[in-house]
């Protein structure tokens, strides 16, 4: 959990850059977001029958 605290007569626009600055580098928007939209893992077949079906549209697309 991040946590600020004010310094003496700092700002309040001051502080809340430092805040978002603080949670810029521990990370913890990338997580929330990777978490939001998190996908169920495909098994091995699946992920062969995505890749398979992709390498037939690029085959189409470039004419071959």
């Amino acid at each position: 959990m991040i946590e600020v605290k004010r310094k003496g007569e700092e700002r309040l626009d001051v502080m809340i850059r430092r805040f978002n600055r603080e949670v810029q580098q521990s990370g913890v928007l990338t997580v929330a977001k990777s978490r939001r939209h998190r996908e169920k893992e495909l098994n091995r077949g699946m992920k062969r029958k995505i890749a398979i079906r992709r390498t037939e549209i690029n085959k189409l697309k470039r004419g071959w």
